[in-house]
This record gives structure tokens, C-alpha cells and sequence, in this order.
């Protein structure tokens, strides 16, 4: 049974959103920011789009910004505004202004939302600066700690709070040389509030290192992300050094995560090793 609202009330936007139904209803007729439907004794009810974009025009006007310049931008632009607030916290090294405008967030959406929505988008961004020079690897070095910092206080809430664990087995690294961690550390999350086991052994692991895992576990899913290492030319020997070392004569499998995954073809992969090139399609089936 679906138990998920789809339609609110006036008041539930009031509720919602910390805005008094009278305020709503000026903004919605001197500015038209938002659009009721109406039953046929003229009552106002909103869907999830009208509640989102309200939320967001909050988060605006709390950081300032009026509601008669907020009012002419769609959604797409509201919420352009709000990653410009990373953005800028990240070019002014600004850690106030980070975790302001992170709050503000988490208090209307969950944090895997805002990971989809807000980090994804900036680190895309952060990576096309970086190669354009716009940006120096301190500015990114920065604002990466501080999606680090997050996803690291959003994973031990459920360690805490974890009780029923599945008996699926996730182990997850990167390879020697490897250091970028944040997909794998968002994976990390995911796995956890699944409510799977997940072992976080981190960067820059060699492949014999994963042994003693098969001496503790069955039947475990490895998960790596591959964004630098290993190089193009080193990928097939990589894959098949772990099929031989990690996989041989178990029921273990590999999962290939990231940039470079998108560039295996699957066909010649061996057995139980995949690319997975979509995380939300993936995070769906746990």
C-alpha cells in the first residue's frame, strides 16, 4: 500500500515550510509562484512540484535573496541558485557558508536527495573547472572534505541506529593508486541503510590485500570505483588479476563502479565481474 502524500493543503505547506498560509497566498497572487489546484468547491491543494519549488524559494530567502527577484525564475534556476552557494563557498574556502547552506537543505530534503541533486551536479562542475584551470586541486581538495565530512555523519547515524543486518556481505575499496573515494563512500551509505553489511576498506588497496576477506566471509560483493587507476592499458590485466586472486573457486563477485567503468566492454568481462554505469539503478535493487 502507497502511503506517500501527493497532494497538500495550504496548511500543510505552512507546516512544511515554516511560511504562513497568508504569506503563501500573496505570493502565489502578486507573483503567481505557485500553481493550486482547486476542488470544485474552489479549495487549494498542491502537488509535490509546488511543494519543492516552495522549499526551495525558503531556502533563497533565507540566504537573502527577495521574493520578487525569486518569483521569475523556474525550478531549473532556483535550484542553479542554490548550487551557486556551494560553488561560492568552495571559491571563498567559506566552511560557515558550506554548512549554512547544507542545513538549510537537509531540512527539507534527505540527504541521499541532496547527494543526487546538489553534490553530483557540483562535483561534475568541479571537475570541468579543475581542467579549465578556473579552479586550483586546494579549492577542490576543499569543498571534496566537506561532502566527505557529511556523508561520514549520515553513515554513523545508521551505524548506531543499525539492528537488522541482511546476510549480504559488501566489501568495498579502491585500487592501489587510486584515491578518489566519495562515489564509494556515498555506495558505502546506501549499503548500510539498506540495511546490508558493508565493509569501507578505502583507498589505494593492492589486489592481495583482499585475501584474508574470503578467509572471514562468504559470498561477497567487492565494489571499486575507477576513476584514474588503473590506466587504460592496465584495466584488462587489473580485472583479470582480481578474477584469478579474488574470485577463483568461491561465490564472490566484483563491481565496477565509476568514470572508467562506462569504457569496459561487459562482454569481455570475466565471470562475475560487471560495470555498473548507473548508481541509481543499482542503489534501486538493494
Amino acid at each position: 500500500m502507497n502511503n506517500i502524500k501527493s497532494t497538500f493543503s495550504i496548511k500543510d505547506l505552512e507546516n512544511l515550510s515554516g511560511i504562513k498560509a497568508h504569506t503563501i497566498r500573496i505570493w502565489e497572487k502578486r507573483y503567481g509562484l505557485l500553481e493550486p489546484m482547486r476542488t470544485d468547491t474552489n479549495i487549494r491543494s498542491y502537488d509535490v512540484r509546488n511543494l519543492q519549488k516552495l522549499l526551495n524559494v525558503v531556502l533563497l530567502t533565507d540566504f537573502g535573496y527577495k521574493i520578487s527577484k525569486i518569483s521569475k525564475l523556474n525550478q531549473e534556476e532556483i535550484e542553479k541558485f542554490v548550487l551557486s552557494n556551494f560553488k561560492m563557498a568552495m571559491l571563498n574556502f567559506d566552511q560557515s557558508l558550506f554548512v549554512k547552506t547544507y542545513n538549510e537543505l537537509l531540512s527539507q530534503k534527505k540527504f541521499s536527495t541532496i547527494f543526487y541533486e546538489t553534490f553530483i551536479p557540483l562535483l561534475e562542475e568541479i571537475g570541468i573547472l579543475w581542467t579549465t584551470n578556473t579552479i586550483t586541486p586546494a579549492h577542490e581538495h576543499f569543498i571534496s572534505h566537506l561532502i566527505k565530512q557529511k556523508i561520514l555523519i549520515e553513515i554513523e547515524k545508521y551505524q548506531l541506529e543499525q539492528k537488522d543486518i541482511s546476510d549480504k556481505t559488501f566489501v568495498l575499496y579502491l585500487p592501489f593508486n587510486e584515491i578518489h573515494d566519495l562515489g564509494l563512500l556515498f555506495l558505502h551509505h546506501e549499503i548500510i541503510t539498506s540495511g546490508h553489511k558493508s565493509i569501507y576498506l578505502g583507498r589505494s588497496l593492492p589486489i592481495e590485500n583482499l585475501i584474508d576477506l574470503n578467509n572471514h566471509f562468504n559470498k561477497i560483493t567487492y565494489i571499486t570505483y575507477l576513476t584514474v587507476e588503473p590506466t587504460e592499458d592496465e584495466i584488462e590485466n587489473y580485472i583479470n588479476e582480481f578474477s584469478n586472486t579474488i574470485l577463483k573457486d568461491n561465490e564472490n563477485e566484483l563491481l565496477i563502479f565509476g568514470r572508467k567503468a562506462k569504457t569496459i566492454n561487459q562482454e569481455k568481462l570475466p565471470k562475475k565481474i560487471q560495470s555498473v554505469e548507473n548508481l541509481q539503478d543499482f542503489i534501486a535493487t538493494l
